[in-house]
């Protein structure tokens, strides 16, 4: 099973960096060259423990659906989401939360299986591991650049 781990500095309070990684309306500003949209579920706003969210995308050329729940919540420490239904066999996403030297540390344990068996893990090396790498830091930026401004304020005081 692939992974990719990925670690985030960023200068801004853990609630706020926690609360702009569950909020829908971010992940859409962040996942814009995908056209991706909140079909399903919650479509904007924070999802929460037990919630799920479909997302519309496209990706290599072809419109897929993906629907992810939170399936582990510990507010503002960390929270889970896995896969529902999808392209993948699975997927699971780790979000941890931890403070050191006035920075929030955001740290991403993204597991996932593509499907179709070998021809799925000859992908993964060519291509799909290198691709959902590239997404994920792209999302980090987007969290980083609204957190340490006030931009956060645009996403988070909208949906309190």
């Amino acid at each position: 099973m692939p992974r990719i781990i990925l670690e985030t500095r960023i200068k801004a309070k853990k609630e706020i960096v926690f609360d702009l990684s569950r909020s829908i309306d971010l992940h859409k500003i962040s996942a814009k060259n995908t056209n991706e949209k909140a079909i399903d579920g919650v479509t904007e706003g924070l999802i929460r423990l037990n919630e799920f969210v479909t997302w519309q995308a496209k990706h290599f050329g072809f419109y897929q659906k993906l629907t992810s729940k939170i399936t582990q919540f510990d507010y503002p420490n960390k929270f889970t989401d896995e896969m529902v239904r999808g392209a993948f066999k699975c997927f699971k996403h780790q979000h941890l939360f931890s403070e050191r030297n006035g920075e929030t540390i955001m740290k991403d344990i993204f597991d996932y299986t593509s499907p179709f068996g070998i021809l799925g893990k000859l992908v993964d090396f060519i291509l799909l591991k290198r691709y959902l790498k590239s997404f994920l830091q792209k999302r980090n930026i987007i969290i980083k650049r609204y957190a340490e401004t006030d931009a956060w304020k645009k996403i988070l005081i909208a949906n309190t």
